[in-house]
């Protein structure tokens, strides 16, 4: 199944609960802001192509960035949530040998690219509504979309000149563990730390020289946020 044909899937799933109602009273949709600390815990196979040494590889900085979520209650227990974050300008390092020749490498922040990355969650809460505090935990897909790719200046000088990036969508599989906390009326307080697989083939063309790495992304988020029921 294609990435298009998932994400479709996913966004129809969210269209058909928002029909459901309820009759008990409690307010059906819920709208989150706030933070996201995203952790990457990167590996990538070493690159590959011509003129490449061994032990060439990458490291993905960590981010932070705006954190947007729209949550559906569909019973006493269950939600769906549909969260995203701002496009995060992430930015990768040269990992590996000091130097590419005269060419410094390790550490250097060799390209850059921002990602729409929305999670489609199923989560569970425990308790019920007469509770402050309710832990939950979920499982759904992630999707990750990159755009505005970048070599840096000392990338191209590490490929040996003016180079294009290409790095295909993702589809993986989300987690979330969290708690919340109703302060009064229909605010509350939001704490969790999710996982997604993030998987892409990073294509590197300079001038016709193709270099590739396979990528697994690996990132955590931890997610402070304030929510609004209505």
């Amino acid at each position: 199944m294609s990435t298009t044909i998932k994400f479709a899937a996913a966004s129809a799933l969210l269209a058909l609960t928002v029909s459901v109602a309820h009759s008990d009273g409690v307010p059906d949709n819920t709208v989150r802001i706030g933070l996201y600390y995203v952790q990457y815990h990167s590996s990538a196979d070493d690159i590959s192509g011509p003129y490449v040494p061994t032990g060439l590889n990458l490291k993905v900085e960590d981010v932070e960035t705006l954190y947007v979520a729209y949550v559906r209650r569909l019973s006493v227990h269950f939600d769906l949530e549909l969260a995203a974050g701002y496009p995060p300008l992430t930015k990768t390092d040269g990992h590996g040998p000091a130097t590419l020749g005269s060419v410094p490498y390790n550490g250097q922040v060799i390209s850059s690219a921002r990602w729409f990355a929305p999670t489609l969650l199923l989560n569970y809460k425990f308790f019920d509504d007469s509770h402050a505090w309710r832990p939950y935990i979920g499982v759904g897909v992630n999707y990750a979309n990159f755009y505005d790719r970048r070599s840096t200046a000392a990338g191209n000088a590490a490929s040996g000149g003016p180079t294009s990036i290409s790095l295909p969508a993702s589809v993986g599989p989300a987690a979330t563990v969290g708690m919340s906390y109703h302060l009064q009326g229909r605010w509350s307080l939001y704490a969790s730390y999710s996982a997604t697989v993030v998987k892409s083939k990073l294509t590197a063309d300079t001038g016709g020289v193709v270099r590739t790495s396979e990528i697994n992304f690996g990132p955590r988020a931890l997610v402070l946020a304030a929510g609004y029921a209505f």
